[in-house]
């Protein structure tokens, strides 16, 4: 098969192949190799092939975000102050993957720590879009969206603190799965606000998301907060969505405020393929949803103030000294000097290291943690995140999954938010509330926009540790949409 056509397969489809013996694994894993990345997907490629491992993945290709650690790997989390580090351990959920067998091809561009919704604060340039490569690719894991989308990578590896990995799923036409918070392991994942971040995949297809997801739940001794999936999962196997109820929100749905045209009418057709495929719309009501990003972005910035104290110059990544004879020359001591000259390799290495939004976040949660203002502020936002959960717990009661817009718009042009923080913050709108509640939640096409010609998601959100059920039954409904489209 030519190496087009190869990387055209899904992940499910290849290995079956191989398995039958129609395809060589390492001939398989070394088509990616010679993909070209025009859209600056990719941080680091493997140079050369390397045998496949043993197992059930054996030779499948997979692109890995870079804010996981690789060992011998660079790993910068698209950042200046990581610039040239390589971690001596690598990350569990890599290791997981690479003990089935699967082979790390390339470790995708991203937004820094995580931090954005379009892949534009990256310090190693934008990611493109490829369905439009004016367009942004959605982020924070946009290199491993496009990477998957552009054929660089059957599947990859992605974080989702708010809609991380569904964002930039929907914007570029694939699956993006978050799994329950705690059901893969979170070791070896550079920190951005631990309360909230969690691994997943993004694939073509529902199957490839629960094949990666079979291999990377479970749980971990060395992330205490980490405790797999009870009972594990199964993987989809067809089926219709009969008896099954999906609870639309009031405000939280089609009809909210901002949402694009191409994104409603998608929306309301795909409820109707639910009905047509024997599912049940139901009205719910998420009455604290609204304020998820108001908590959100009191939350996250607050737990990166304090997981990113930690990158100071002194231990790893870059470092920019003080200037000691300046000190001298306004005749300070030499312990003065040495402790004036500490402080400013602090400041001027974080300054020149730390990009402006991981900068905005930063300030924004240190002031929410400081004396006078932690309760109003971090202890408001936690009580209105408890609230949230409680608004899913209820909703579940009347219905097996609560569905939405992925993204309240498609693809936006690049540039076009970089200064209005809070119209780029509203991309997260429908994804952060099931982040705060840490429950599990999936985004597949729904299709092309009729005027935009661009991909649209929509999201369904189960209870804690359904994913099972959850992917069986966005499997059914991929499979009534029909969506096959690709970049052309």
């Amino acid at each position: 098969m030519s190496d087009t056509a190869l990387s055209a397969l899904t992940a499910a489809a290849a290995l079956k192949k191989v398995e039958a013996g129609e395809l060589e694994a390492a001939e398989y894993a070394s088509a990616f190799d010679q993909a070209r990345d025009d859209l600056n997907a990719c941080l680091w490629r493997r140079d050369e092939s390397a045998a496949p491992g043993d197992g059930p993945l054996s030779g499948l290709p997979v692109a890995i975000k870079d804010i996981f650690c690789t060992r011998g790997v660079p790993t910068t989390a698209g950042s200046k102050i990581l610039a040239g580090y390589v971690p001596p351990y690598t990350a569990t959920a890599v290791s997981k993957l690479e003990a089935a067998g699967a082979t790390v091809v390339s470790k995708t561009n991203m937004d820094e720590f995580a931090m954005g919704s379009s892949n534009e604060n990256s310090a190693y340039g934008d990611v493109l879009n490829p369905w439009d490569h004016a367009r942004v690719p959605g982020g924070s894991s946009g290199g491993s969206a496009a990477a998957v989308a552009g054929g660089l990578a059957p599947c990859a590896l992605g974080t989702d603190t708010g809609g991380s990995i569904r964002q930039p799923a929907a914007l570029c036409g694939i699956v993006g799965l978050k799994p329950t918070y705690g059901a893969v392991s979170r070791f070896g994942m550079i920190a951005f606000a631990s309360s909230l971040d969690q691994c997943g995949p993004l694939t073509r297809d529902v199957f490839d998301a629960a094949l990666l997801l079979l291999v990377l739940e479970g749980n971990d001794p060395r992330d205490s907060t980490s405790t797999g999936i009870p009972g594990g999962i199964e993987l989809p196997s067809g089926g219709d969505l009969q008896g099954l109820r999906f609870g639309v929100a009031k405000g939280f749905s089609d009809e909210t405020e901002g949402v694009e045209p191409d994104v409603a009418e998608l929306f309301r057709s795909t409820l109707a393929l639910i009905e047509a495929a024997g599912g049940e719309i139901v009205e719910i009501d998420l009455p604290n949803a609204t304020h998820g990003l108001s908590a959100y972005y009191v939350i996250a910035p607050a737990e990166a103030s304090a997981n990113l104290a930690r990158f100071d110059g002194v231990r790893y990544g870059l470092r920019v000294d003080g200037d000691e004879n300046n000190q001298r020359h306004l005749g300070l001591s030499r312990r003065s000097s040495l402790t004036q000259t500490l402080g400013e390799m602090y400041e001027r290495t974080r300054s020149k290291g730390f990009g402006a939004e991981v900068k905005r976040r930063i300030m924004l949660g240190t002031y929410a943690l400081s004396s006078g203002y932690y309760d109003a502020y971090y202890g408001q936002a936690q009580r209105v995140r408890t609230k949230i959960a409680d608004d899913f717990t209820t909703a579940f009661t009347t219905c097996d999954f609560v569905v939405t817009p992925t993204s309240p718009s498609v693809a936006f042009k690049r540039g076009e938010r970089t200064q209005d923080p809070l119209a780029m913050y509203l991309s997260d709108y429908f994804t952060v509330p099931m982040s705060l509640a840490g429950i599990p939640a999936i985004s597949i096409p729904a299709g092309l926009g009729s005027s935009s010609g661009l991909p649209v998601g929509f999201q369904l959100a189960g209870p804690a540790f359904s994913e099972t059920r959850l992917l069986s039954a966005a499997h059914a409904l991929e499979a009534a949409i029909g969506f096959d489209g690709r970049p052309g």
